[in-house]
Order: structure tokens, then sequence, then C-alpha cells
């Protein structure tokens, strides 16, 4: 069973950091493989609008800089990459969104036996299908607003302002705020999009965001980090080109939510609960909306939370006094304590055979 250690557990927590930076001096010179490139629709997004300085590449880049690993970012929509990729000591990915933490980079990190910071495959698997782990919310009896699934054809307006999400994906990318019938199908299209996928209409509930950092130190523990309550200034909800704040105009404002003892206690145990039930391990975000008769309910878990100096999992690190390199440390850590691959996959032999195949079929 997890042992969870509450923003209050001062000495527990400065005893795992000493602990992170004594073993942080053996990385000089540990080969760490940085993934990051344009694979999803929110990478790409990220890249083509997010100044270089505010990305979480960079911001972990500059981390493992001050560790002294030897790291290199890979790409991987280049052919090398997983030539690259065995070349390393452990993996870092800083991919989003589908083929980045959905289960499928860790599953081929996994059959390459190169160990990876975060969680495995079923994990991620869970945490990147919104309709997913909905269904898991419900079985592990935490309280997520009520919804319903959309598969094609026609579909009858309750009447209630919905939020109309696609299944995967994360930053509010293909999420719109409907209140009217008449807007309905073009936010389906949008969340369907050109794979027809099916799509998360969820009742809209009005409160405080509020987000919840959680990250594994030495052994085994897990520090969960005091709720922040975001809320978006100039925008209906907190969408996509509010969390890129391309244009650094602070229409968001980020502060440690005030709560009352039993509401922090309800958070933090339906936080506990979902670290456990999904399987979640090395760093998780969660996302909750507070309403203003005290309910909290879950709305979304993030396997790969955005590692940027000003990010959310950073402030809250913050907040029970962990610097950025700190937990990118326990990040390394977790992964490279966990337990060496022990079943019996051949050692991979890389050729052009890739490369001829896909050419074979290119028109």
């Amino acid at each position: 069973m997890t042992l969870f250690l509450s923003p209050s557990s001062d000495r527990a927590v400065q005893k795992a950091v000493e602990e992170l930076r004594q073993w942080g001096q053996s990385l000089q010179g540990f080969g760490v493989a940085l993934i990051y490139g344009s694979v999803s629709a929110e990478d790409r997004l990220y890249h083509s609008k997010c100044p270089v300085e505010q990305r979480s590449v960079t911001a972990l880049s500059g981390a493992l800089e001050e560790i002294g690993a030897r790291w290199k970012v890979l790409d991987p929509c280049e052919p090398d990459f997983i030539g690259d990729l065995v070349g390393h000591d452990v993996a870092l990915s800083n991919l989003h969104g589908p083929y980045g933490e959905d289960g499928r980079l860790q599953g081929l990190l996994d059959y390459l036996r190169v160990p990876y910071c975060g969680s495995g495959v079923g994990a991620s698997a869970v945490a990147a299908d919104k309709i997913l782990c909905k269904r898991v919310m419900l079985a592990l009896g935490v309280p997520t607003p009520s919804w319903r699934v959309w598969s094609g054809g026609p579909v009858n307006w309750g009447g209630q302002t919905v939020m109309v999400k696609p299944p995967h994906g994360g930053s509010s990318v293909g999420m719109n705020l409907v209140r009217d019938a008449a807007d309905l199908p073009r936010a389906l299209a949008d969340a369907s999009g050109e794979e027809g996928s099916e799509v998360l209409i969820e009742d809209y509930v009005t409160g405080t965001p509020l987000t919840v950092g959680m990250l594994e130190l030495p052994g085994g523990s897990v520090v969960v980090f005091p709720p922040l309550a975001t809320e978006a200034t100039e925008a209906e909800f907190y969408d996509a080109d509010t969390k890129l704040d391309v244009d650094s105009r602070g229409t968001v404002t980020v502060q440690a939510a005030e709560l009352a003892p039993d509401v922090l206690d309800r958070i933090t145990r339906d936080a506990q609960t979902l670290w456990e039930g999904i399987g979640l391990r090395g760093s998780a975000r969660i996302d909750f909306i507070l309403t203003e008769d005290g309910d909290a309910y879950a709305l979304e878990v993030n396997s790969t939370p955005g590692m940027s100096r000003d990010s959310n999992f950073a402030v809250g690190a913050a907040m029970v006094g962990l610097t950025h390199t700190e937990v990118v440390l326990a990040m390394l850590h977790e992964a490279l304590a966990r337990p060496p691959y022990d079943v019996p996959l051949p050692t991979p032999v890389f050729s052009s055979t890739t490369a001829t195949r896909e050419a074979a079929v290119s028109p």
C-alpha cells in the first residue's frame, strides 16, 4: 500500500530530498533521452505557439544540465529515433496526447527495455482516455460530473450547458463549452475529429478549478502537493489559448486554494484513490472542480504533467520545498529504482527494413 505524505510532512519530505541530492551525484554522465516532438495535436499546438523559453523541454533540459547528466533531445518523428533511444540509460518523455502519454510510447520502451519516468502502459492508457477514465472514477467511487458518450448520429439536447470533449489529448484542445443546442453539432464534429472518435459530453459544473500534483519520492512514498486554484480572467473556461498564454498577458491566476479542512481531506483522499486505483507512478496531476456548495468533482487525470518552470506542477512542488531540478531527480530516481526487466525479449536489431517498407507503400 502506498505511503502518502501530506504537505505538512516536512521532515519526511526533506529526508527524501536529501537522499535525492546524494543519489543525484551518481548521475554525472548518465545518459538521459529527453523525448520531445510534434506528434499529437496538443504537442503541435505547443510547438507552434509556445515560445521556446516557456516550453517544458527547455526547463527539463536546464534541470538535466544542472544535474550533470548526459542528455539529448530525441524527436520521435525522426527516422533514427529508436536507434538513438536504446543508446541511453533512461528516458524522460515530454510528449503529451496520443502516442506520447497514452501507453503506446511506454509499451515501446518496455519492449526495448529502456527504463522510463512515469506511469506504465495500463495506467497511461486509462488516464489518457477521458471516457475510460470516467468509468474508472465511477468504479472507484470518486465523484465526477455526469456525462454521456456520443458515437455519431443525432443527439438529444437536454437543455443543460455541457462541455464537449474529445476522448484523447489535453490542454483543452478540441474542447467546447456549449450553452445552446444550435452550437452542439459543430462542437461534436470538432471533438470527433477526422477519425470520427467517440465524444465525451460532460455536464458543465461551475466553480473553482483545482489541480493537485503528486510526486513519488525515494522509498516509494508519494507526496501530495497542496491544491492550487486556477482562474481564467478573460475566458469562459481554462481553454487552450489561456493555458498557453503566448503573449504572457497573465490572464490566469494560480494560487494556493483556501479550503475547509473537510473539503481538503476529501480532495486529497480522492487524489490518492485515483493514484492507487489507476496504478499511477512517478508523477501525476489530477484536476478537480469545486462548487460554491463545497462539492468537489474529479475532471481529469494527467499522467505526464507539464514541466515548464511556471507550470502548475512546478508551483505545487515549490510549495512543499522542492525545486524544479529536485522534481526531475525524483522522476529519474523512480524510473531507475524500478526492478529491471526479466522477460526473455530479444535484443532489437535495427536495419533499413522499416524505411524500405514505408517507401514501398508511399503514394
